[in-house]
């Protein structure tokens, strides 16, 4: 059978090419649209959870996590922190049973924690969005000398909250710190972002 001049290696080429060609084309238009469906880095920003290893957090250290753009505290508060804040005269706290809604409903008492070691608050102050400065020592003589049980202070206008957030009375913040939805997810992993119940 004659083969009418037809060059079979460069049919079988220009079939290879193409075939090649039309995979590359698919991929580089799958990969866009799966990439799609991710959440976008606004969204993730937006509420997205997000889980911190406290495994190295010492007692009586705090560090710092983001959560929808705001900085989170995680403080991991020693016995005498926890009895200093727990001896606070309530007087002294404009809010000292957290009346005013700034923390899940599960998160209760003078720690406003799930576990008395560890506390978790929003780091922006509740007066006009400063962030206040961990200043856990007691005693400190520009905080007020032996009144200060050790908590956070901001410097924009003066405000002083306790380490569970609480705070004082007479400052310009009128409401405690803002506990975020958070769970833990082992020993080791606090997730800020989501409910206790979603667990």
């Amino acid at each position: 059978m004659a083969d009418n001049g037809v060059n079979k290696g460069r049919r079988r080429f220009l079939v290879g090419a193409t075939t090649v060609v039309g995979a590359v084309g698919a991929v580089g238009v799958a990969v866009p649209f799966v990439a799609s469906w991710q959440p976008s880095a606004r969204a993730r920003a937006a509420g997205a959870p997000v889980s911190a290893d406290i495994s190295k957090l010492e007692p009586g250290q705090q560090m710092t996590v983001e959560w929808r753009g705001k900085p989170v505290w995680i403080v991991h508060r020693t016995a005498e922190m926890i009895e200093r804040t727990q001896g606070i005269d309530p007087s002294r706290l404009s809010d000292p049973e957290s009346t005013v809604p700034q923390q899940p409903a599960y998160v209760s008492g003078q720690l406003r924690s799930l576990r008395p070691e560890i506390g978790v608050l929003v780091g922006i102050c509740t007066h006009l969005g400063c962030s206040p400065t961990f200043r856990p020592e007691p005693g400190a003589a520009d905080l007020g000398g032996d009144s200060w049980p050790g908590g956070y202070f901001c410097p924009c206008h003066g405000s002083r909250f306790d380490l569970a957030g609480r705070v004082f009375a007479n400052v310009p913040a009128p409401i405690n710190l803002e506990v975020p939805p958070y769970r833990f997810d082992s020993d080791e992993i606090v997730v800020i972002g989501e409910d206790e119940e979603a667990a």
